[in-house]
């Protein structure tokens, strides 16, 4: 099922079931592509505006890579539903028999790996989401500095909730090397995460 082609509102229905995915992963990636939306409408907003001629080169790339990011993060809404749809299916596999039990443990592994992977992924995604969203909430239109700032707070929040995603998985995950990898990774992402303080505050002297 691809939840992009449907309403926010079946998708909030299938979040609240009590299937398990969509989950926290599938929440962080909206959570995120918001975030972008709001990114790219200050550039939009600012773009061409007498005040902020100086800005328009800059925030064309801006502009571009948020409406990227939008896509790339809604594509993985689906993504980290489905990896996680294939962990519960390795579960689910016979461990009648030793060799049924090895079989069963390594698909679990590799199912975990990419269930891992992939909100690693989102949250990749979201804190350059943040980064763009400082440049737009400080310099970008000033009727549209909240937006700038509600942005950087989407952002933030849908790449914490992705770490949460990320090491619920490597909990489980056999692979000392890969966790360690991974977790490595993850240590600029939650550095990248205390930005948001800054930019709002910097938001507030310009409301």
């Amino acid at each position: 099922m691809s939840y992009t082609d449907h309403s926010i509102a079946d998708f909030l229905d299938q979040l609240a079931s009590a299937s398990p995915a969509p989950g926290g992963g599938s929440a962080a990636a909206l959570a995120g592509a918001l975030g972008a939306a709001l990114v790219a409408m200050v550039c939009r907003l600012t773009i061409g505006r007498k005040n902020y001629q100086h800005l328009d080169q800059e925030f064309e790339k801006i502009l571009t890579r948020a409406d990227d990011l939008r896509a790339d993060l809604m594509r993985l809404m689906d993504e980290d539903a489905e990896a996680y749809s294939h962990v519960m299916e390795a579960y689910q596999l016979p461990k009648e028999s030793e060799q049924a039990k090895t079989t069963r443990n390594a698909a679990i592994q590799d199912a975990l790996k990419v269930a891992a992977e992939i909100p690693l992924k989102v949250a990749t995604a979201c804190a350059e989401v943040l980064a763009m969203s400082e440049a737009v909430a400080t310099q970008g239109n000033k009727n549209a500095a909240s937006d700038g700032g509600a942005g950087a707070l989407m952002a933030e929040a849908a790449m914490r909730a992705a770490i949460l995603n990320v090491e619920i998985n490597l909990g489980l995950i056999q692979d000392d090397a890969f966790v360690n990898a991974v977790r490595t990774a993850l240590e600029p992402l939650k550095r990248a995460a205390s930005k948001r303080q800054a930019i709002l505050d910097s938001v507030q002297t310009r409301l």
